[in-house]
């Protein structure tokens, strides 16, 4: 991937599995970038508890391994709906 690449072209989604740019957290900005989310909707994932997040002083961080859980949780919750249905 070239250095270039936005944050979004960073993921990979190869055989399912979604990795980050080797980053340790996201702000809730580009996490709703990635995800194509609105940021309304994101935060309403993070007070749900659905997407873990931690703060240093007043800024949030989203961690890396928390946005892969959830894209692997959503994709696992997909895949069973089309199983069942």
């Amino acid at each position: 991937m070239p250095k270039n690449a936005t944050t979004a072209q960073r993921w990979a989604t190869e055989s399912g599995a979604v990795t980050t740019s080797g980053r340790a957290g996201y702000t809730p900005v580009e996490v709703a970038a990635m995800l194509a989310i609105s940021r309304a909707k994101l935060y309403e994932l993070l007070s749900s508890g659905e997407l873990a997040s931690f703060t240093i002083g007043r800024s949030r961080r989203i961690p890396a391994a928390a946005v892969d859980a959830f894209v692997t949780a959503k994709l696992a919750e997909a895949a069973q709906q089309k199983a069942a249905g």
